[in-house]
């Protein structure tokens, strides 16, 4: 009897686990409209709100002049300005808001100075979003460093202000990652409206944080929380996903911090800050590789940047260089080839010429753009490396020299220059692969032990497929 209620306990059990299998696939499915049909009701608000009065009562039809973006990981913060309901009953409320203008101007400078999108402000509430409109990995890290200094200077503004009755001016901020979708508006000047779920959490953290706080959802915590001192906040109910931690935010971690108050960003931030951006940079480049090289470059292509930037990391850290070291390096290799877009002869050259151009842009300075370039020069044939960092991108350049894909590799390389007619047979060109492997040297201890053997081995192999002249 026992034995009976026992199957039928499993047969029940496993007829459960099949239908909550089912249930969270219909789930799925059904989030996947909903989140469809929620971006085009989007598209339809927007539409709706362009109109005037009177095309929506003549129902006529208009040229759509919004567009609808959607972007997969933004920033969002609310600002809300605490004091101004207290004040505004008590002083004289032109000065007021004159003085609310004020701090909203010096929130326009600070988003400004970290390439923050302001979307609007809302009475005494102020609005804006990392990674809008240009998509970047480090928006999380940008948006806390704002609401910071935000932070900072309505305490400034508190102690110039001296209200009778303690402390008036304050601020609370809540801030969230995720998805959200933008409708672009006007041509000279655009401006954004963002909406989703991403919006309207960060309003509730907003909400949720008190007097003088940075309230940050586990998201953006996951993002941030190696250069920031965070501290459990509490649980948020959200809907469709159960309850949400939230963190509050101390301010930067000492290792990053220049001023010893956790405000301002050191040296050490900004080499950290960097290796996260590289990851931008690096799709940039990649992207103009894919478009502008010429179709001739069978073995200087995106391929062979990606593996000299992947070879210069792994030599690297086992060499034991810094992290800016690593910057620098990594850097060096994602522009070393990127001259080819202009010449194929001298690329090196040309290469640095458009790492000058650009890395500015990215905070790099004038000091480590120099090294930069010395680095990239290096990798000029024949290779004369003048220090370690020059020493691993040579030894990365060349890696394939004691790769097991060596021959297919090298195939491309003399199909490269064969087409350009700066090489004649393939006899031709095993002759002289055997000629610069024989003569070639790796540099770093790291690459001796890994491709020195192989590298051998590759002489041995090409001197078989030569065939003697007549």
């Amino acid at each position: 009897m026992n034995q009976h209620i026992e199957k039928e306990y499993v047969k029940r059990i496993a007829k459960l686990a099949k239908t909550n299998t089912e249930l969270e696939r219909k789930l799925n499915e059904l989030q996947k409209k909903y989140e469809k049909l929620l971006f085009e009701n989007e598209k339809q608000k927007a539409l709706l709100e362009s109109l005037s009065p009177e095309q929506i009562r003549k129902g006529k039809q208009v040229e759509q002049k919004v567009r609808t973006l959607r972007f997969d990981m933004a920033t969002v913060l609310f600002a809300d300005i605490q004091g101004f309901s207290k004040l505004s009953g008590k002083t004289n409320s032109q000065l007021i808001i004159d003085k609310l203008d004020e701090i909203f101007f010096e929130f326009d400078s600070i988003v400004k100075k970290y390439k923050i999108e302001k979307i609007k402000t809302i009475g005494d509430t102020y609005m804006c979003a990392g990674g809008i409109p240009i998509k970047n990995s480090t928006n999380p890290v940008e948006v806390v460093l704002a609401a910071i200094e935000m932070k900072q200077h309505l305490e400034k503004v508190q102690q110039e202000y001296n209200y009778e009755g303690g402390q008036v001016w304050d601020i609370k901020l809540g801030i969230h990652t995720g998805p959200v979708i933008a409708n672009v508006t006007g041509k000279r000047k655009v401006s954004y409206e963002i909406k989703g779920d991403t919006v309207n959490t960060a309003s509730r953290i907003e909400s949720a944080s008190g007097p003088g706080e940075i309230v940050i959802s586990v998201m953006t915590f996951e993002l941030v929380k190696e250069f920031f001192i965070c501290e459990y906040f509490g649980k948020m109910p959200v809907k469709y996903k159960g309850d949400m931690d939230m963190y509050v935010v101390k301010g930067l971690r000492p290792e990053f911090s220049k001023d010893g108050q956790g405000v301002t960003p050191n040296e050490a931030f900004r080499i950290k800050y960097g290796l996260i951006q590289f990851t931008d940079l690096q799709e940039v480049i990649l992207d103009k590789l894919e478009k502008e090289l010429p179709k001739y470059l069978y073995y200087h292509n995106v391929k062979h940047t990606v593996d000299v930037v992947t070879e210069v990391e792994l030599i690297g850290w086992a060499e034991g260089i810094s992290d800016e070291e690593m910057l620098l390096l990594k850097t060096a290799a994602l522009f070393h080839d990127v001259g080819h877009i202009i010449q194929y002869d001298n690329h090196e050259y040309y290469g640095t010429v458009i790492a000058r151009e650009m890395l500015p842009k990215y905070g790099y300075t004038p000091e480590q753009i120099d090294r930069i370039c010395e680095i990239i020069m290096a990798t000029q044939l024949p290779p004369k490396p003048k220090n370690l960092l020059e020493n691993i991108i040579c030894d990365a350049d060349l890696d394939y020299l004691g790769r097991i894909d060596f021959i297919p590799v090298s195939n491309t390389l003399y199909k490269e220059l064969h087409e350009q007619n700066k090489i004649g047979s393939l006899n031709d060109w095993n002759k002289l692969q055997v000629k610069f492997i024989s003569g070639h040297q790796y540099f770093t201890k790291t690459a001796r032990n890994l491709r020195e053997v192989n590298k051998q081995k590759q002489i041995e192999r090409i001197s078989r497929l030569i065939t003697e002249d007549n």
